[in-house]
């Protein structure tokens, strides 16, 4: 059985006057939204590179986002019966 779906995912990045970056990325699935958020802060030392900024909050925010994801697909395996996280069975969903 085949299975397709489109996720559209929109990120949005703003530096701040402070050299602080954040980050607030949306995953909209058609039935569910999810927001993840992440900042990253440049050390008064070091050059301002909006770029490297941009990427660390970047992925931040998606890592957050991909926890919630996982999270939810926990949840979702342990409401059907499925084995709690971390636990091993023979077959099924692995965690």
């Amino acid at each position: 059985m085949s299975h397709t779906v489109e996720w559209n995912v929109r990120l949005r990045l703003v530096e701040e006057d402070d050299g602080t970056t954040k980050a607030h990325v949306e995953l909209d699935t058609g039935t569910t939204a999810l927001t993840g958020h992440g900042a990253a802060h440049c050390h008064p030392a070091d050059p301002n590179v909006p770029e490297i900024g941009d990427e660390l909050a970047a992925g931040r925010a998606m890592n957050n986002l991909a926890q919630q994801l996982l999270n939810a697909a926990e949840r979702d395996i342990e409401s059907r019966g499925g084995p709690r996280p971390g636990t091993r069975r023979a077959a099924g969903w692995l965690t």
